[in-house]
């Protein structure tokens, strides 16, 4: 029997790990009611404190990526995860608004950071040469399959006992994550005596090194910034990128189930619905990834934001009808398109960076993906004051996604044979 490569076992422990980081920070979304009425703090401002967990592990996504080349990827993993680990016991004692904005802004914003961004990037990078696509589809629809996939048991939680045994439970997640991480994650392929997969000679050259760089890593962060915004597919990009976060972390992540409820939809079933979709965007992100291994990314990222705009234009009328065949099939639709935005951006990025500079230049994408969010979350919560309903904040993301497509079809045509040799 052919001995399993280690590059798998790194893969499974990171994807674990970005499935425990997704629940933690999407649970947001079961949290806002319970803590309006316990704390009876304004939909706003609870919003805003979400708002600014999202804005900030976005823009911690290139000062990680620089962490990790300067002090470790094992290292940077661990602190990140005790910081989740905790943030999630604050909540327990927290009664200020202040507090909220501290933890779950800061706190669960920065920790959930190097999982929700770049950790996909730089595990594919140093330990996958062959099937480097496929990994990255996998370590991103773990991002959004995390989000996605307990919410309904947390909103059961939150439901017949108490948002206390919610938080009791991603706690002990988190705790269990950093005992994995501790045992099974390693930097290179070389400290246990192995290569990355698939690598061979004509790869060899444009693999990252072990050798750590001796600069200030955030010099690093800005000078690659600087060097992204002479581009014009980094503008390209990026500018899709913070389309791609309006329209899934920061609106339907943090105001789906709200969305539901103002229908009279239970929040479990629609907790349920979440994790439908999750279920699905395992699916479509990891074939995303098989197919950005094969096919002209540009196109791929075409047809995803055009089928997500037209998905989001069509959930109102499906809430008014009422159908829970409509909402299943927004569901599928959606949950199949929810990251699968990220193997095609990934494989682009490479390709006009080098794999080098991958994961930082990223980084920075992921920044504006996550301002993207940070605005929907805060500015679907304001519509909903001015209106009374989430409707205009879905209708007009999915207009945004539309637009989406348009930008990315603007880029040069991309040859996925590339990736391989990229320097």
């Amino acid at each position: 029997m052919k001995k399993l490569h280690y590059s798998w076992i790194i893969l499974i422990v990171a994807f674990f790990a970005i499935i425990v980081a997704g629940i933690i920070r999407s649970s947001s979304g079961v949290f806002i009611e319970p803590f309006e009425q316990e704390f009876n703090w304004s939909r706003p401002m609870i919003s805003f404190a979400f708002a600014v967990g999202l804005f900030l592990y976005g823009f911690s996504g290139p000062f990680m990526a620089a962490f990790v080349e300067r002090f470790g990827l094992k290292r940077v993993m661990l602190y990140s995860m005790a910081l989740l680990a905790i943030g999630l016991s604050l909540t327990f004692i927290m009664n200020s608004s202040w507090q909220l904005i501290l933890i779950w802004g800061v706190m669960i914003g920065i920790g959930s950071g190097l999982f929700l961004t770049v950790l996909s990037t730089q595990v594919a990078n140093r330990w996958f040469v062959k099937r480097r696509g496929l990994a990255v589809g996998i370590l991103t629809a773990a991002t959004a399959t995390g989000q996605l996939v307990l919410l309904p048991v947390l909103a059961a939680l939150v439901e017949y006992y108490s948002w206390r045994y919610a938080i009791g439970l991603i706690l002990v997640l988190s705790v269990i994550m950093l005992l994995l991480i501790l045992i099974f994650i390693k930097e290179w392929p070389r400290d246990i005596q192995t290569t990355a997969l698939g690598l061979t000679a004509r790869s060899q050259a444009a693999q990252p090194t072990d050798a750590k760089p001796s600069g200030n890593p955030f010099k690093m962060v800005w000078d690659s910034l600087l060097e992204g915004i002479k581009s014009k597919t980094f503008w390209l990009l990026a500018g899709s990128f913070f389309i791609c976060g309006l329209s899934t972390t920061g609106l339907v992540g943090t105001h789906f189930i709200g969305y539901c409820m103002s229908f009279g939809i239970p929040m479990v079933f629609a907790a349920s619905l979440l994790s439908f979709m999750g279920i699905f965007d395992l699916i479509g992100t990891t074939l995303s990834g098989w197919l950005s291994d094969r096919f002209d990314n540009r196109w791929l990222l075409f047809i995803y934001y055009a089928f997500r705009g037209l998905s989001l234009i069509f959930l109102p009328f499906a809430l008014q009808h009422g159908s829970v065949t409509l909402l299943v099939i927004f569901a599928i639709f959606y949950g199949l398109d929810w990251i699968a935005t990220v193997p095609p951006t990934i494989g682009l990025t490479r390709r006009e960076f080098g794999i080098k500079k991958s994961a930082m230049m990223y980084g920075w994408m992921v920044a504006f993906h996550q301002v993207g969010a940070a605005v929907a979350t805060f500015g679907g919560g304001l519509l909903y004051n001015a209106f009374d309903s989430y409707t205009s904040a879905f209708v007009l993301a999915g207009i945004f996604c539309v637009l989406g497509s348009l930008f990315v079809i603007l880029l040069r045509k991309h040859n996925p044979g590339e990736d391989s040799i990229s320097t």
